[in-house]
């Protein structure tokens, strides 16, 4: 139907749509469309992972998580090695697609593509001006104990690390 741009950011898009349910029924949304994103999950030996912790303003604090990062003009695949490289200083010889998760779908478009990367090899990281991230490697058992135990709660690494459990054997099919 119709929509407006209510807000435009360098990262997002805050749009007011009308829309049409299939019911017939139609109303005003505040829709966020995003180009999408990237994350993976860096296997620096068979059984040990790279994970980061990151501040979040958002949040308030510094959290668990899988590299990742928004897509900028490039393929899901381009975005995750260049992340990969970015943000804990590693290129992959194997990437390989986990699937994908829609994050928020009450209010936004964004979908991020997750990833297992294997072989790695050490290159200059770049981390961000507004980043703030410390490497941790570990066993991907102690990844999955931090999603078991509440630790890590961000949702788009939970799932990367569970399909990427599920990948190694660790999880029943």
């Amino acid at each position: 139907m119709s929509q407006r741009i209510a807000y435009q950011g360098p990262t997002l898009s805050v749009l007011m749509e009308k829309t049409k349910f299939p019911n017939g029924k139609v109303v005003d949304l505040e829709m966020i469309k995003h180009p999408g994103a990237s994350a993976i999950v860096p296997f620096e030996t068979k059984t040990e992972v790279l994970l980061i912790r990151q501040f979040r303003p958002a949040i308030g604090g510094v959290i668990w998580e899988v590299p990742a990062g928004k897509i900028e003009n490039e393929s899901p695949s381009a975005c995750a090695a260049r992340e990969l490289r970015e943000e804990v200083g590693r290129q992959a010889k194997i990437l390989e697609a986990l699937g994908s998760v829609l994050t928020t779908p009450g209010f936004t478009n964004e979908v991020i593509h997750l990833f297992a990367a294997y072989e790695l090899e050490v290159v200059p990281s770049a981390e961000e001006e507004d980043e703030f991230i410390e490497v941790v490697a570990m066993p991907l058992t102690a990844a999955l104990d931090l999603i078991w135990t509440g630790d890590l709660r961000d949702a788009k690494s939970a799932l990367a690390i569970l399909h990427a459990a599920r990948r190694e054997g660790l999880l029943a099919p």
